[in-house]
Formats: structure tokens, C-alpha cells, sequence
């Protein structure tokens, strides 16, 4: 992301009617650095604690999505902002976005203000990764135990694979899959999410004792999600995806990813709020990897701070992603296997909790906690 500068805010006439606004902290910082700064005046503290950021990116466009600007503000002027927002109508869209950055709505108990680590654990024969390996309901078990043991704050259970390319997988089949797995696991006091995009496997797998639904499709892929969402009482995260499995890697396209993709965001937090279910059960996922090239997955995570907007618990799932072998090896991918990318996926993961995500979904939970213990040792050390 650019550094932090100061230029003069457009003027209403300046501004499409039917425009949309934006607001993306940037110079972020954390720990101690972030509360000295907020103490003199010189930083706008952001949800989740510890972050804050020393100026804003302000940015708009047309309802198309065809012309977009940015410019920037000082957080330390935030009196400037307003009063530009006030001359152009904008008023209301900055006090709701910026009750959103400061942690305007309670976050879901399993996104506390510590990072906290999602292990997967695929019950797949045909996952990207670790395809088959836990296929077998007592592996999967035995996996889950080792993750909990390891530091995984949630065991994210899934039964039907999302990779690219892939078909879907009967509901029956994925039922059958998951509920052992589940049941198996219920005991060990950590959280399970199920994994799914079929609100029959949601509900199977909540009576076997998941307490979180995690859906790719954001509650679209099934008529029936919404309802089993809000009877759930459980948190709900919801995942941007362009296209489905089977075709999202095509041709994906945006006017402007982070744009586009918060909007599309904003739009299903309304729907979900409108169902019935509580603001603060909602965990978004900008969904790295699924209908995005390379450029769309980087631009999202340059500008994932703009999703704290959206004043929900931010998910990231990086980890041993395609992206990172062809960044590597841009001529020979194929050299980086998905169980070789864990440095690439400790990378991307730790720039995504610096950005303010509060769950990173990985597959690596023991190398995973290491590192965020690290970063935070560092980020949060007392100042000499």
C-alpha cells in the first residue's frame, strides 16, 4: 500500500450522485507504537485491539463500478474529514464506517482480540491439499487432537472440496463424511466449524456439534442456509467467491477487487441481518484464492484493512495456496508443491493479521502459532 499523504478532498460537484465511499486505514500500526500514537493524537485506534492506523485512504465511485478515486486524510484530521463529508452528503456513510473501524459491533467469541488460528482438516479424497490424508474418520480424529494440542483455536470440518475445478459432492456423502469427524472431536472443548455450502450438512453437523458454519458461498449456495444460520444462534462465516469451484479460476474479473468484493460483502451482511441474524455472529472472508488471479488476490490483501468497514471479524485463508508457488517460481510453479508452500503461507498469513485479520485459516498450525507468537512478541514489546 502507497505510504501516507495528504491531498484536498473533491468537492460534491466532483462526485457522482449515485457514487459509493470507501474508507481503507493505512500506515498501520500495532502494540505499543499503535497506542502511543492514538494517545498523542496521531492515530485513529481500529478493532481488533492493538491496531491502529496514521491516516485513511478515501476512496469512491460510480454505482457501475466502471471509475473509482482515492485520496487521502490524516487520521489526526479527522475534523477535515467530516466536514468534507457533511458538504458532500457523505455524513452518515463516515459515522457508520468509522464506528465499523473502531469495533463498532461485538465480535463473535471466537474472534477474540488475539489472533486466532483455524486448522483445516479436509475429510477429502480430493482436496487441493492433503487430499485423501484424513480421508479415514479416525485419522481425521487423530489430525484434529494433534491440531487442538498444537495451538488451532477452531477445527474447520470439511467434506466437499473447493478447489478449483472441482465437482460438487452429494449431501449425503458429505454428511457422512463430516459427522464422525465432528463427534470424534466435540470433546476437546475447541471450537468445530463445518465447512460447508449445503444447509442439510450445516444442520447435521451443528446436532453433531459444530458451533460455527463456515460457507463459501456467503448463504447463497443454498435456499435453506439463511434459516439454518439464524436458528443456529452460531457465529456465520461468510466467503466471496466469483463463479463456482468448477469454473472460478476461468476468467475471473473485477472493475476493482477490494471494491468490488467489500461491496459484495456489505450487500450479504444486509441480507443476513435482514434473515434474522445477529451482526455480531457475522466473520467475513474476502475468500483469497477463489475467482481471483494473482493480481486480484494481492491487491486483497494490500487493501484487506478496508474490510474492517465492514464491522465484522475478519477471516483469511492463505495458507499453501497456488498463488505462493507461482510468486515463487513465476516460470516453474510446478516446483512448489502444495506441502512445500509453508513459507509462503507464514508470509501472507502474518502481513494478513497485520492488516487486521483475526482468524488466518491454515494447515500448518504448530509452524502457524510459532510465528504469530513471534510476531507478536515483537509488535507488542514495551517501548525502552
Amino acid at each position: 500500500m502507497a505510504a501516507a499523504f495528504t491531498m484536498a478532498l473533491p468537492t460534491g460537484r466532483e462526485l457522482p450522485g449515485d457514487g459509493r465511499f470507501y474508507l481503507c486505514p493505512q500506515a498501520l500500526l500495532t502494540g505499543q507504537w499503535a497506542a502511543a500514537a492514538v494517545a498523542a493524537g496521531q492515530a485513529m485506534a481500529l478493532a481488533p485491539a492493538g491496531l491502529a492506523c496514521q491516516s485513511l485512504m478515501v476512496g469512491w465511485r460510480t454505482e457501475t463500478g466502471a471509475a473509482y478515486t482515492m485520496t487521502g486524510v490524516t487520521a489526526a484530521d479527522l475534523q477535515k474529514l467530516s466536514r468534507w463529508a457533511t458538504t458532500v452528503g457523505w455524513q452518515q456513510q463516515l459515522e457508520t464506517v468509522l464506528t465499523a473501524l473502531r469495533g463498532g459491533n461485538q465480535r463473535p467469541s471466537c474472534a477474540s482480540d488475539r489472533p486466532q488460528i483455524m486448522g483445516v482438516l479436509n475429510v477429502t479424497p480430493d482436496s487441493f491439499s492433503d487430499a485423501g490424508q484424513f480421508h479415514d474418520p479416525a485419522d481425521a480424529i487423530a489430525q484434529g487432537r494433534a491440531m487442538a494440542a498444537a495451538g488451532a483455536d477452531i477445527i474447520d470440518v470439511g467434506g466437499e472440496s473447493t478447489r478449483p475445478g472441482a465437482a460438487p459432492v452429494p449431501v449425503d456423502l458429505e454428511i457422512n463424511r463430516v459427522v464422525p469427524v465432528i463427534r470424534g472431536l466435540r470433546d476437546l472443548g475447541t471450537p468445530i466449524s463445518i465447512d460447508s455450502r449445503h444447509a442439510a450438512v450445516m444442520r447435521a453437523a451443528l446436532a453433531a456439534g459444530a458451533s460455527i458454519i463456515n460457507d463459501v458461498t456467503a448463504l447463497t449456495g443454498d435456499t435453506g442456509s439463511l434459516a439454518v444460520a439464524r436458528q443456529s444462534g452460531r457465529p456465520v462465516i461468510m466467503m466471496h467467491m466469483q463463479g463456482q469451484p468448477a469454473d472460478m479460476q476461468l476468467d475471473p474479473r473485477y472493475h476493482f477487487a477490494p471494491f468490488d468484493v467489500y461491496d459484495w460483502l456489505a450487500d450479504r451482511i444486509d441480507v443476513a441481518v435482514a434473515a434474522g441474524i445477529a451482526p455480531s455472529r457475522l466473520i467475513v472472508d474476502p475468500g483469497y484464492g477463489f475467482g481471483k488471479t494473482i493480481g486480484h488476490n494481492l491487491q486483497l490483501l494490500d487493501w484487506l484493512s478496508l474490510f474492517l468497514g465492514l464491522d465484522c471479524a475478519l477471516l483469511v485463508g492463505v495458507s499453501r495456496k497456488s498463488s505462493i508457488a507461482k510468486i515463487a517460481f513465476p516460470e516453474a510453479p510446478e516446483r512448489l508443491p502444495a506441502e512445500d508452500r509453508l513459507p509462503g503461507s507464514l508470509a501472507l498469513g502474518l502481513a494478513a493479521v497485520g492488516r487486521g485479520a483475526s482468524i488466518v485459516r491454515v494447515h500448518d498450525v504448530a509452524e502457524t502459532a510459532q510465528a504469530l507468537r513471534l510476531w507478536q512478541a515483537v509488535t507488542h514489546a514495551a517501548q525502552e
